[in-house]
């Protein structure tokens, strides 16, 4: 089963390879579409996995801010969700069964 996250009826990311960390699906770098994603200068500290910084998502010019996190540099334990990426503020994670068949997004990965 693939997961999808998708933001203003856009697919924004497409993986079949995830891994669940409390809650949230991390999805592989090079699932996500690069063009919806702008680096953010926020940044937060989690005390187990370390220093993770954010991206705003903007789908035809609608944005959320702060939308997508990801762990360039996780510490030990978190090794498993190192560069993926996660996603809320306005972001909703969809499973996606391998039997559909709608086309999967074309566009720049990042």
């Amino acid at each position: 089963m693939r997961m999808q996250a998708v933001f203003n009826e856009t697919v924004i990311a497409d993986s079949a390879d995830t891994v669940v960390v409390e809650g949230n699906h991390y999805l592989l770098p090079d699932s996500l579409l690069s063009e919806y994603l702008r680096p953010s200068r926020t940044r937060t500290l989690c005390p187990w996995k370390g220093l993770a910084p954010y991206y705003d998502v903007e789908v035809d010019g609608v944005a959320s801010r702060k939308a997508a996190w990801y762990y360039p540099r996780p510490s030990f334990l978190a090794r498993r969700i190192k560069g993926r990426a996660a996603f809320g503020n306005g972001v909703e994670i969809r499973s996606v069964h391998d039997d559909d068949t709608r086309p999967l997004p074309e566009g720049p990965r990042r």
